[in-house]
């Protein structure tokens, strides 16, 4: 599928889709715990199915209702996946789906797409040797999927650089169930909101685990179990990023509606560096709202660090390309093993519409103020990058074409739809 867009004026109201992250990781908390757990607004992207598909292959029972997830756990017994577990696109099953494979007692066959198959997963692999599994790499000199994974974890002292916080989230989360006692060590914790979500979970189902020394160190003792829960799923901080630079670049009157400023979500963040760019954006923190006036003049000149933060690098790039003046971004690091490397690819796609951005081994700074103009662009099916060049030619003269937009899926389903709703000049075909 391809979506074309043009310059465009918005005005109404939007609201993203629940969060993938909490999506996610409810799905599978309530797959390890003990009881039937109730997940209300739940992400319905192909990433989170994947999830479901994750809990089914380890022998929860799954019911999809209008707006809830119904998903009957089994505790710490596990069992062995009939079949190989399939992560479709996402790294977060891959990578939880990997730990939780070394529950079981038998061997399970992890893959996912094209994608997945590129991405790095040997801290997994490595976490589960040091806990007392198996893990192997299914190719000679691979650190990607597909791995086969023999359970039987114990506990024992695992060791991160901190580059991939996924693989830290998922080893907290199956560590309380081990019957030993299991201690992390993390030299440099990056996405650290993900890490604080993924500790929020583990609490919301029952067991705390301490984090005196800032992600750095936690001394897990096992032997627990998880209760099941009955939650509601705040909206994706990393999805409302795109209708809200979509309403700053344009002439806009927009409110974004369902919004959890409380959350953990890291990227919420984007609201306060547009904000710091000069944009009219309005905080109605106690109605969960965004009042956004938009087409006014941004000035940049501000470094911002997504270590923390790196879903927001495209869409944060699209914002600076508007913006006058430079905007560097630093700690790349984790954005560029994302579904794609993100620095490289916005940098290819926006300058072919005539953004100009340079890049170094850890920064990228784009040179705001320049005209854009309609061009042909490719997304690399990764959703966040389709995203961004439509909301680009929002502002651009004559029209964008992205390809491969389905991709959208992953994340934010109805996309193109709340675009459109909002007066964008937006067609797919």
């Amino acid at each position: 599928m391809i979506a074309k867009s043009r310059k465009s004026t918005l005005s109404g109201h939007a609201q993203a889709p629940g969060s993938k992250s909490h999506t996610i990781r409810a799905v599978l908390m309530a797959t390890m715990s003990d009881g039937t757990s109730y997940i209300r607004n739940p992400l319905t992207s192909q990433d989170a199915k994947s999830s479901l598909e994750a809990a089914e292959a380890f022998g929860a029972k799954v019911t999809m209702a209008d707006g809830v997830w119904m998903v009957e756990g089994r505790g710490k017994n596990l069992q062995v996946p009939d079949n190989y577990l399939e992560c479709g696109n996402s790294g977060t099953v891959s990578a939880f789906g990997s730990m939780m494979a070394g529950l079981v007692d038998g061997y399970t066959f992890i893959t996912g797409d094209e994608q997945i198959r590129r991405r790095p997963i040997y801290p997994s692999v490595e976490a589960i040797n040091a806990l007392g599994g198996k893990a192997v790499f299914t190719k000679p000199g691979s650190d990607s999927c597909p791995i086969v994974v023999k359970g039987g974890l114990t506990g024992g002292k695992v060791h991160f650089t901190g580059l991939l916080s996924q693989m830290i989230s998922a080893t907290l989360m199956i560590a309380p169930l081990l019957p030993g006692e299991t201690e992390i060590l993390v030299d440099n914790p990056l996405e650290t909101p993900y890490l604080q979500m993924t500790l929020d979970w583990i609490k919301r189902h029952g067991v705390e685990i301490e984090n005196p020394q800032e992600f750095k160190y936690f001394k897990i003792q096992g032997g627990k179990s998880y209760q099941a829960q009955d939650t509601v799923i705040a909206s994706d901080w990393s999805g409302v990023a795109f209708p809200l630079v979509a309403a700053v670049v344009t002439q806009s009157d927009v409110i974004i509606d369902g919004v959890d400023f409380h959350d953990s979500q890291g990227d919420k963040a984007v609201v306060d560096h547009l904000i710091s760019m000069g944009a009219d954006i309005q905080k109605d923190i106690e109605g969960g709202r965004l009042l956004i006036k938009g087409g006014k003049p941004l000035t940049s000149g501000l470094t911002l660090d997504l270590q923390n933060t790196p879903d927001s690098l495209p869409a944060m790039s699209v914002a600076a390309a508007y913006a006058q003046g430079d905007t560097t971004f630093i700690g790349l690091d984790a954005v560029r093993l994302k579904e794609t490397d993100r620095v490289a690819v916005m940098q290819s796609e926006l300058g072919k519409m005539g953004a100009s951005i340079e890049v170094g081994d850890d920064y990228m700074v784009v040179h705001g103020g320049k005209p854009l103009t309609g061009a042909m662009v490719e997304s690399y099916r990764d959703h966040r990058i389709a995203m961004a060049m439509t909301i680009a030619g929002f502002f651009a003269k004559g029209e964008t074409v992205v390809q491969d937009a389905e991709c959208v899926a992953v994340t934010f389903p109805n996309f193109f739809e709340v675009m459109g709703n909002m007066g964008a000049d937006v067609e797919t075909q």
